[in-house]
């Protein structure tokens, strides 16, 4: 899944180039690219389908080398649901015998080889198992950014590791309700991450988003043809703008976590970068630039490398600098960017966006 606009990383991810496009770590590799990598050693090429926007298609096979076939385009951005619909029904012509995992392009696994072997041995559970399969990251800080997975500790599954029936989910807590689920240890982080064979997400779908799934349904002998473009521009015209776990995980009775310990993370503010970038002994993050920095404490920065930049006396900000815009920000409000994204919009039109 790789049409999300990463707007919590504005102003470096923009809608041009969102930040699954983007290697803002440093590594050599953009976050999609680094998805495409670990699972090319869990499936051959030709089984590997991205869903991103239409304005991003041409991005993805440059960036992946891809089979321009294997890349699924959406008119328009319409959540999780309708995009794992496409991609069900597109595998679907394909094999319907098929499995599938789902993952979102723009996630860090830091542990790749554990990774992969939990995906294989998830594989091997869902295949001839009616079930709906998400993996669980065990939580080591009361997190409000993400959702929560409460597992049923006295159902494990005969014969599988650390695979239990789950009982409910809720998204994004409160931070008093996320302490509430650390302490009691039955709670899991939802990684986004999914496994299950196509029967049996056609079934879901069918039962719990039975208009989306007719929507797609009619139209199946098209999908995969030359058709297939001006029928999925037609159908999500009808489908309702709601999330995979809105729609379906929350409601179905038939779900499983496996929980793994692969080093995960959404990275999903730039808060979060400080788990996976340089320290200095003031609690600075500098992910890039010329800085000269006095008397700074605990901030993030991210500032081009052809400028010099002098800071001095902040605490607990994100300072980032691209080359028409500078954000600076308290570090305990960066949850309000969207918020201040929208203003720019309102105010100076899609320039900026």
């Amino acid at each position: 899944m790789a049409g999300g606009v990463g707007s919590r990383f504005w102003p470096l991810s923009r809608r041009e180039k969102p930040k699954q496009f983007l290697d803002i770590l440093g590594t050599g590799e953009t976050f999609i690219q680094q998805t495409f990598r670990r699972f090319r050693a869990i499936c051959p090429v030709e089984n590997i389908y991205v869903v991103t926007s239409y304005e991003h298609k041409n991005l993805v096979i440059e960036q992946l080398g891809i089979n321009p076939s294997n890349v699924l385009a959406e008119p328009f951005r319409r959540n999780t649901a309708p995009c794992l619909a496409y991609g069900t029904f597109r595998i679907l012509a394909e094999n319907p015998d098929s499995v599938m995992a789902v993952t979102p392009a723009d996630h860090i696994i830091v542990k790749e080889e554990e990774f992969c072997r939990v995906i294989k041995e998830s594989i091997d559970f869902v295949k001839g198992n009616d079930v709906l399969l998400t993996l669980g990251i065990k939580p080591d800080r009361p997190e409000t950014g993400y959702g929560y997975i409460q597992a049923d500790l006295k159902k494990p599954v005969e014969g599988h590791q650390n695979l239990l029936k789950v009982k409910t989910f809720t998204e994004k807590p409160d931070i008093d309700l996320a302490r509430i689920f650390l302490q009691s240890g039955d709670f899991y982080w939802n990684s986004g991450i999914f496994i299950w064979n196509v029967r049996s997400i056609l079934k879901a779908f069918e039962k719990y988003l039975p208009d989306m799934y007719s929507a797609f349904d009619e139209g199946r002998n098209l999908i995969g043809s030359v058709q297939e473009e001006s029928f999925i521009g037609r159908t999500y015209t009808e489908c309702r703008n709601i999330s995979i776990d809105y729609g379906i995980m929350e409601k179905a009775d038939n779900v499983y976590v496996k929980c793994a310990d692969i080093g995960w993370s959404d990275l999903g503010t730039w808060s979060s970068l400080n788990d996976h970038s340089a320290i200095d002994r003031r609690g600075n993050s500098v992910i890039s630039g010329n800085l000269f920095s006095y008397d700074n404490r605990g901030n993030i920065f991210n500032l081009p490398s052809d400028k010099v930049a002098v800071i001095q006396g902040l605490n607990d900000y994100i300072v980032v600098e691209t080359d028409d815009i500078l954000l600076i920000v308290k570090k305990e409000e960066e949850q309000n960017i969207k918020n201040y994204l929208d203003d720019v919009k309102r105010e100076t039109g899609d320039q900026y966006l």
